[in-house]
């Protein structure tokens, strides 16, 4: 899988590019939810209230093309169409971790210790993290 191409060259630093690629409100929020399992369109939607149709799709197509997300489309009747994440979107969901443990004790207020997570916080285990 290639890199987001938007800006070739313009990244100052690691981080600013990685910022390109999960920029926006609701491209993390679309890792998460996609984090659990493979969802139909539907389903992401219900689970990301206030994201209009036009909204998810562009992110989703933004989200294939930059390698994170899978689309399968199944021959059937009505038509199927799943998303998942691709190997890389599970690895940067790995490297979001830990800033979702710093939201949640320095903003959120909890006192689950980085790394750790508390059974109301509802966010995907990740396997194999600290």
């Amino acid at each position: 899988m290639g890199t987001t191409g938007r800006r070739p060259g313009a990244y100052i630093c690691g981080i600013d590019a990685a910022m390109d690629v999960i920029g926006g409100k609701w491209k993390v929020l679309i890792l998460w939810a996609l984090n659990e399992r493979p969802c139909r369109f539907g389903e992401l939607r219900r689970e990301l209230p206030g994201v209009t149709e036009k909204v998810l799709a562009s992110q989703l197509r933004e989200m294939e093309a930059d390698g994170l997300v899978h689309r399968e489309a199944y021959d059937e009747v009505p038509p199927r169409v799943e998303y998942s994440l691709t190997p890389r979107g599970v690895s940067l969901n790995e490297a979001l971790e830990p800033l979702g443990a710093w939201g949640r004790a320095n903003v959120l207020g909890g006192s689950a210790a980085p790394g750790q997570v508390r059974e109301d916080d509802h966010v995907a285990l990740i396997a194999g993290g600290p």
